[in-house]
C-alpha cells in the first residue's frame, strides 16, 4: 500500500516548474509540440483559401463576358444553340489554332454541320497568305466590320476568356474540358499546338494531306467521330500518350501476321548470314573439366572480357579454388561455386567461321542426371570430356561413373557426333600412349552404344592452360605426334542437322518465370516449326491459348524464330499458374496430343533387377520428368530385324529390345517417333540410374 499511497500524495507540478517556456510544456513523448501542429493545420487552411478567392473572381469577371463572339449576330435561339454546339465540336479538335471568327462563319456556311465546316476550315488553312486575305475578304459584312473594329490584342483576349466560359458551361468536368483539347491536337496533326498547325505534315494521321482533296471525305469523317469520342471521354495527356505508344508496339505484331507467307528458310539464312545453327552439349564425368574447358574456350574466343576474368580469377583465389576460374563463367550460381560442381545447365552462345553454336554445359555428377538429360534432349551434336590422368579416367568409365551413362544417353537422345576431348594431357606430358589408351577403350564402347567410327573423333586438349582449343597447339610435345585440329575447327566441322520448320509449332518449356510488364516469360526449344510475334498457339496440358507478345533469342529481341533456337517467349491470356516446365506450346489448328498411356519400343541398358509388369520406373522426355509403370510386356524384338521373337514375355532382362505398354500419373504430351523424332524420344530411370531408352510407337487414349 505504500505504493499507492506516494502516488496520491506525488506533487506533479514540481516536475514541470522550468518547461513552461512557451506557454504550454511538451510531454517526451509526443513527436511535435502543440504549437508545431497548430501552425501545419493553420497552413493546410490557408492553402484552400486562394483556390476559392480565385474561383470566385474568375465568375465574377465572366459575368460580364459574352458566351460567344457571335452575340452581336441576330440568330433565333434555337440556331444560336446550333452554333454553339458546332463551335464546341470545332474547338474540340483545333483547339486555339484557329480565330473563332472563321470558325463562326465557316459554321454559318455549312449550315452548322461541324464535319463540314471542319474540312472547310481545314482546307483554306492550307493555302498561302495572299489566298487567306481574299478570303477574309469575301466575308459577311458584319463579322468584317466587328474584326475591325476590335484590336487584335484585345480581341484574342476576349476570345480566350469567352472560350473559357464556354468550355465551363460546356462540360460539368472542368478537368475534361481543359485537358481533351490537347489529346485532340495530338490526334489531328500529329503535334503539340505550340509547334503550329501544320496540316501537310499530318498526311500520316489520315487527315487532309494536301489542299485538293475533296470536303466530304471518308477519312475525314472517320477522323472527327474518333476526336469527339476522345472529347468526350475524361482522359489525361499521359493517357493518350500511352495509348499511342500502345499502337505503336502492336504494330509488328500486326506486320508479322502480314508476313506469314515470307520464305522462312530464306529469311533464317539472311538472320544468321549464311551460317546454321548447331546445339552442342558438353558431358562428362564429374571433375573432368568440363566447365574450366567451354570457359576457356568462351574467354579466348572473346565472349568473357579481360576485366571480367581478373574478377573470377580474383574471387576464386580467394575462397581457395584458383583452378575454378575458367569455370565460374558457366557456373555462375553461389552454390555451384561454393561446391564446385555443376548443378543445372549452363547456356551461352559463341560463333565460329561457319557456325553459330548454343553451347549447353550440363552437370557430370550423378545426382544432377535429370537436369544432364534435360539438356541433351535439346542438343544436335555433343562434346564428351575425359580426364586423361592416371586413376581419373578408370574411375568415370569404370561401373559407376559417368562418362558411359552419359555416352549412352546422348545416344538414346538423338545425337550421332561426337567429339571426345582428352582433357588435361598436359598432367600426362601429352604421352601419345595415354591418348591412344584412352581412345581404343572408349572408341569400342562407344561404337557398342550405336556411334559409327566415321562420326566419333577424339581430340587431347588441356582446358587449364588452354592448349589446342581455340588454335592449334604449339607444344613440341604434341605437334611432333598430332597433326589433327583444335576443339574449336572440330565443332565447327560437324553437320547441322535438317530442322523441321515446315511441321506445325512445338516448344517445349524448360523454365517460367515472371518478367518486367505484363504477361511472363517462357524458355525452351522450338522442336519444329516457326512462331512470329502476335501469333495466338496452345499450351498442353492445360489447354488454353495464350498470346506470343515477344520473342528473345540470346538477349535479342526478334519478330519470329524458328525449329532449332533456344528462345524466351512473352506470353499473354494465360495465368502463370497453369503453366509449368514440362508444357508444350503448340499449333492452335494441329496440337500435340495428350494421353497418360502409350506403347513404346525400348532398348534395356545394364539393369540388375528385371523388369516386370507394374514395374515402377521414372519417364524422362524433354523437360517432363514424370512417374510411370511398365503395364504390358508387349513382345521381345530382335535388335537389328525388328522381328518379334516372343509375344507376353514374364520379364525383361538386359540388352533386351521389346515392345511395352506404359502409364504415367498425369497426362503428358507425346508425339510418335516417326512424326517428330525430336518428340518421340523418352529415357527410363529407376533407382538414381538409367535402365532403358525408348521411343512412342502408338499413343492411347
Amino acid at each position: 500500500m505504500s505504493r499507492h499511497r506516494n502516488v496520491r500524495g506525488y506533487n506533479y507540478d514540481e516536475d514541470f516548474e522550468d518547461d513552461d517556456m512557451f506557454g504550454q510544456s511538451v510531454e517526451d513523448d509526443y513527436c511535435i509540440s502543440p504549437a508545431t501542429a497548430n501552425q501545419f493545420i493553420y497552413s493546410r487552411r490557408e492553402l484552400q483559401a486562394p483556390k476559392e478567392e480565385t474561383l470566385e473572381e474568375e465568375e465574377y469577371e465572366d459575368e460580364d463576358v459574352p458566351m460567344s463572339p457571335c452575340v452581336d449576330l441576330n440568330l433565333d435561339p434555337l440556331d444560336q444553340a446550333k452554333l454553339y454546339s458546332c463551335l464546341d465540336h470545332m474547338r474540340a479538335v483545333l483547339g486555339d489554332a484557329v480565330p473563332d471568327s472563321v470558325l463562326t462563319q465557316a459554321a454559318l456556311k455549312h449550315g452548322f454541320d461541324p464535319q463540314k465546316a471542319l474540312d472547310a476550315v481545314l482546307c483554306e488553312d492550307t493555302k498561302t497568305a495572299p489566298v487567306t486575305r481574299s478570303g477574309t475578304e469575301d466575308m459577311p459584312l458584319v463579322d468584317r466590320v466587328v474584326q475591325e473594329k476590335t484590336p487584335l490584342p484585345q480581341r484574342t483576349k476576349q476570345e480566350t476568356v469567352a472560350e473559357k466560359a464556354k468550355s465551363r458551361d460546356a462540360a460539368p468536368d472542368k478537368l475534361d474540358s481543359e485537358v481533351v483539347p490537347k489529346v485532340a491536337r495530338m490526334t489531328v496533326s500529329g503535334k503539340k499546338q505550340t509547334m503550329g498547325f501544320d496540316v501537310p505534315s499530318s498526311g500520316e494521321n489520315g487527315v487532309i494531306a494536301c489542299p485538293a482533296r475533296r470536303v466530304d471525305s471518308p477519312e475525314n469523317t472517320k477522323a472527327t467521330p474518333a476526336s469527339e469520342a476522345a472529347s468526350k471521354r475524361p482522359e489525361t495527356p499521359s493517357k493518350g500518350s500511352n495509348g499511342d505508344e500502345v499502337s505503336a508496339a502492336a504494330t509488328p505484331g500486326r506486320s508479322g501476321k502480314a508476313r506469314q507467307a515470307i520464305n522462312i528458310k530464306a529469311e533464317l539464312e539472311r538472320r544468321q548470314g549464311g551460317k546454321p545453327l548447331l546445339n552442342l552439349v558438353v558431358i562428362g564425368h564429374v571433375d573432368a573439366g568440363k566447365s574450366t574447358l567451354m570457359g576457356h574456350l568462351l574467354y579466348l574466343l572473346g565472349n568473357v572480357n579481360k576485366r571480367t576474368m581478373h574478377k573470377y580469377e580474383q574471387e576464386s583465389k580467394k575462397a581457395g579454388k584458383a583452378s575454378f576460374a575458367y569455370a565460374w563463367v558457366l557456373d555462375e550460381t553461389g552454390e555451384e561455386r561454393d561446391r564446385g560442381v555443376t548443378m543445372d545447365v549452363g547456356m551461352t552462345k559463341f560463333e565460329t567461321n561457319s557456325k553459330v553454336v548454343t553451347l549447353m554445359d550440363a552437370p557430370g555428377h550423378k545426382d544432377f542426371i535429370p537436369n544432364m538429360i534435360t539438356g541433351a534432349a535439346q542438343a544436335d551434336v555433343a562434346v564428351l570430356v575425359v580426364d586423361a590422368s592416371r586413376g581419373e579416367f578408370e574411375a568415370g568409365f569404370e561401373a559407376g561413373g559417368q562418362t558411359r551413362e552419359h555416352a549412352l544417353l546422348v545416344r538414346s537422345l538423338g545425337v550421332t557426333q561426337l567429339a571426345v576431348a582428352v582433357n588435361k594431357m598436359d598432367q600426362v606430358s601429352w604421352q601419345q600412349e595415354r591418348f591412344q589408351e584412352i581412345s581404343s577403350k572408349l572408341g569400342h564402347f562407344l561404337k557398342q552404344a550405336g556411334f559409327k567410327e566415321s562420326d566419333v573423333f577424339f581430340v587431347p586438349t588441356s582446358g587449364l592452360s588452354g592448349e589446342n582449343l581455340t588454335a592449334r597447339s604449339t607444344v613440341s610435345e604434341l605437334t611432333c605426334w598430332y597433326k589433327g585440329p583444335s576443339l574449336l575447327e572440330q565443332i565447327d566441322a560437324f553437320k547441322a542437322p535438317q530442322r523441321s520448320i515446315d511441321k506445325p509449332f512445338r516448344l517445349c518449356v524448360s523454365d517460367v518465370f515472371k518478367d518486367q510488364g505484363s504477361g511472363f516469360c517462357v524458355t525452351g526449344k522450338i522442336e519444329a516449326g516457326y512462331i512470329q510475334t502476335g501469333d495466338k498457339v496452345l499450351a498442353v496440358p492445360p489447354n488454353e491459348s495464350c498470346t506470343v507478345k515477344g520473342i528473345t533469342l540470346h538477349d535479342e529481341a526478334l519478330d519470329w524464330a524458328v525449329a532449332g533456337d533456344h528462345v524466351s517467349l512473352t506470353v499473354t491470356g494465360i495465368d502463370i499458374i497453369k503453366i509449368n516446365v514440362g508444357c508444350v506450346l503448340c499449333d492452335l489448328k494441329e496440337p500435340i496430343r495428350v494421353c497418360t498411356r502409350f506403347r513404346a519400343r525400348i532398348l534395356l541398358f545394364n539393369i540388375e533387377v528385371p523388369i516386370t509388369q507394374g514395374f515402377p520406373v521414372l519417364l524422362h522426355y524433354q523437360t517432363v520428368s514424370e512417374p510411370a509403370t511398365i503395364k504390358k510386356l508387349i513382345s521381345v524384338l530382335h535388335k537389328s530385324s525388328g522381328e518379334i521373337l516372343k509375344k507376353k514375355p514374364k520379364c525383361l532382362s538386359k540388352g533386351m529390345n521389346a515392345i511395352v505398354e506404359i502409364q504415367t500419373q498425369r497426362p503428358v504430351s507425346l508425339e510418335l517417333y516417326k512424326d517428330y523424332k525430336e518428340l518421340g524420344r523418352f529415357m527410363l530411370r529407376y533407382v538414381g540410374s538409367t535402365i532403358a531408352a525408348g521411343v512412342v510407337t502408338e499413343i492411347k487414349d
